[in-house]
């Protein structure tokens, strides 16, 4: 009877003792993720895609791993974007339309919340920019268990330790504020690694490195200034301010080309294109140095076998493209990011030409970890995809773009598009404009607007289209985040053609006009109070003087 009673105690114990190990070596078995954002990364900024990029080592995730062709952002800013990526949805969904302060981000579903509660550690570096949430947030917030964020200079970062009125700039690290040390790009990447070199090794983890590179003003690293000094960037065909350019082009295109965001008046500066693209290049080696610490941390620890690292760029940017600068509209060079990935469940060597969104991020990483999409979610997985296999959900053929005007920065209206795997469509909201059409196939640089066609084949995708386009900004619960109806016609639009005898549109407010480099150029980003005009000529002053400081401790190019 006790050696029945022995055996069958033995029996349970080898049973438990199986159980464990085998739930033990599962979780082992979940992939760890490198999640890594880019900032205004364009498509095309990588090496093995554009000689113009020097970036090593993202061109060996994409030689070992799964290269992305047609990978896109749902709205072409920085926190929109960003949230869409960490919640699964689009902005009229998750709310966040700017970068702006909104409480409403602490009720928002975040991926790595999901992760965490399936055993994974979770930690985030860097850039957030949403919700206003930089200076609050510490170990908890939105599932990550680690926090080093950057606070102040509008939530944007410094590349340099000091701040753009000449102080210390400061890091948010686990709710504490820590002056930052050195060149940003690097120490975000020194915080990371030390994070993984400490993390629980019993558990899989998952990190976010969220780089301010390459966001203006493009301020490169001290290793790298001057490395491409000689080289010659081609300016696009589309920069020239002529007729042919500009034909079936909404007006608002050729009004910003004078402004902010327009490359007569870029930054209200007279920019020297080359040493521009220059600048942005040199800065993102920086990145690429970063991605192949990581990668080399991975490697020296046996962890890249089970690790899956990806790549991603927040924004594209525009480089004249149209005569525009920046981001914001839905024309392809603002839209499209580079995408690539390595690590299980990505062949090495794999081009996928399907088109993946932002959206598509969170419930590809929930998949790759085991666990379900929650129904709320508007992207879908795309991890199939990295082994050539169809997905289990069938994917949409189209995607939605969507960007929110704001006042700081007028030129860019409101502009909802729709995208597929051929055809564009984009319209504007509150403003008195043309509609676009592009077949991206025959015009990959939208230079023909298809809209006034009367092709019968071409008016029905226009048809098609917009009630696609009208469907899909619907939010969860079929309401329009603008209450407004769909588009059938592009409306009363005409004028009078008095060939040319006077009847003209009404000029900009002369009180706008400026010169290059203003001493108000700043104006624009302070609140009207009494007083103002004081305020922006003493934050100039301060903002001119750390400018010539930078330059003068950190940016002299080495020998």
């Amino acid at each position: 009877m006790k050696r029945s009673l022995l055996s069958a105690m033995i029996g349970i114990s080898c049973l438990a003792s199986t159980a464990v190990g085998t739930l033990a070596y599962a979780a082992q078995e979940k992939p760890n993720i490198v999640y890594i954002i880019v900032d205004d990364q364009r498509y095309d900024a990588m090496g093995f895609v554009n000689s113009d990029a020097v970036t090593p080592n993202m061109d060996a995730i994409a030689k070992e791993g799964t290269y992305f062709k047609n990978a896109f952002v749902t709205t072409s800013l920085c926190g929109p974007s960003r949230a869409s990526i960490l919640t699964g949805m689009y902005a009229h969904n998750h709310g966040m339309v700017d970068n702006n302060k909104n409480d409403n981000v602490y009720s928002l579903d975040f991926f790595p919340q999901r992760l965490k509660q399936a055993g994974y550690q979770t930690a985030f570096f860097g850039k957030w920019h949403f919700g206003g949430v930089e200076k609050e947030a510490k170990p908890g917030f939105a599932g990550f268990d680690k926090w080093v964020g950057f606070i102040g200079s509008n939530a944007q970062g410094n590349y340099y330790p000091i701040n753009e009125f000449g102080g210390a700039s400061e890091l948010n690290v686990d709710g504490k504020v820590v002056k930052q040390k050195g060149y940003i790009t690097d120490e975000l990447t020194d915080y990371a690694v030390d994070w993984l070199d400490h993390r629980d090794k019993s558990k899989p983890f998952m990190l976010y490195l969220g780089h301010k590179g390459v966001h203006a003003d493009f301020l490169p690293a001290p290793r790298h200034i001057g490395k491409l000094k000689g080289k010659v960037f081609k300016k696009p065909d589309s920069w020239v301010n002529n007729a042919e350019n500009y034909a079936g082009k909404p007006r608002w295109v050729k009004d910003q080309r004078n402004s902010w965001h327009g490359i007569d008046f870029p930054y209200m500066e007279n920019l020297d294109y080359n040493e521009w693209l220059q600048s942005y290049y040199e800065t993102l080696m920086s990145v690429d140095d970063s991605i192949g610490r990581v990668r080399q941390y991975l490697k020296e620890h046996n962890l890249d076998k089970n690790t899956i690292i990806m790549v991603m760029g927040d924004n594209g940017f525009m480089f004249g493209e149209h005569g525009l600068i920046d981001k914001r509209n839905a024309y392809e060079e603002s839209i499209r990011v580079p995408l690539i990935a390595s690590g299980p469940g990505f062949d090495a060597g794999r081009v996928v030409n399907d088109v993946v969104a932002n959206i598509d991020i969170a419930p590809t990483i929930l998949e790759a970890a085991g666990l379900q999409k929650p129904k709320e979610y508007d992207g879908s997985s795309f991890l199939s995809l990295g082994t050539g296999k169809e997905p289990a959900e069938a994917r949409s053929k189209t995607f939605v773009y969507e960007y929110f005007w704001e006042y700081n920065f007028p030129y860019t209206p409101t502009t909802f598009a729709i995208r597929g795997e051929r055809y564009k469509y984009i319209n504007y909201y509150g403003v008195w404009d043309t509609e676009e059409l592009y077949d991206l196939q025959e015009d990959p640089k939208e230079m023909h607007n298809l809209i006034n066609s009367d092709d019968p084949v071409i008016v029905k995708i226009k048809q098609n289209l917009r009630q696609e386009l009208f469907a899909k900004l619907g939010d969860h619960k079929g309401k329009n985040i603008i209450p407004y109806n769909a588009k059938l016609s592009e409306g009363v639009v005409q004028r009078y053609d008095d060939n040319g005898k006077g009847v003209k549109s009404a000029d900009f407010p002369q009180n706008w006009m400026r010169p290059y480099g203003p001493k108000d150029k700043y104006v624009g980003f302070l609140p009207d109070t009494p007083g103002k005009a004081e305020q922006v000529q003493k934050m100039s002053e301060m903002m001119g003087k750390t400018q010539d400081f930078i330059k003068e401790n950190y940016m002299k190019e080495k020998n």
